[in-house]
């Protein structure tokens, strides 16, 4: 039962750590998210407005905006890759190997502890069957060193 218990423990505490590594996961990739929208914005208001002027003099207005936000958007796009391919790292895969196989000794602990229970229902049920191998042996030697004294005395 104590191990059942220190098993519990464990498991607890695998799962706590898993729940805080992947709160600390989302959390970094949504800092990194937030990054790439702040700097998309800035992008998308400081650098346009300079580039902007700068590709008028080539091309007419429509065309100098147009290529100025598609410049933008690819920014954007590149910061959420580098965000999206952030992974947790070790610590996560030595947490989830420590969940299961606090699981697997949780589950062996349990069948054992279903066969005690299951084998004291049976007693349970049925005192004289499981009293009966126990009593025999004793009851058998008492019986025959009775009868060998009682034999011996004649």
């Amino acid at each position: 039962m104590d191990r059942f218990i220190n098993n519990l423990r464990v498991l607890w505490r695998t799962e706590r750590a898993i729940a805080e590594i992947k709160m600390r996961h989302v959390i970094a990739r949504s800092g990194l998210n937030a990054a790439a929208g702040l700097l998309a914005l800035i992008g998308l208001l400081m650098f346009e407005v300079a580039a902007f002027f700068a590709l008028r003099e080539f091309w007419n207005t429509i065309g100098a905006a147009l290529i100025l936000g598609v410049a933008n958007f690819v920014i954007a796009g590149l910061l959420l890759l580098v965000a999206d391919r952030k992974k947790p790292g070790r610590e996560l895969e030595l947490a989830n190997e420590i969940h299961d196989h606090t699981m697997q000794a949780l589950q062996a602990d349990a069948r054992l502890l279903q066969a005690d229970i299951a084998s004291f229902g049976q007693a349970l049920r049925h005192p004289l069957d499981s009293a009966l191998p126990s009593l025999i042996i004793p009851l058998a030697t008492m019986l025959m060193g009775f009868l060998k004294k009682k034999g011996e005395a004649k």
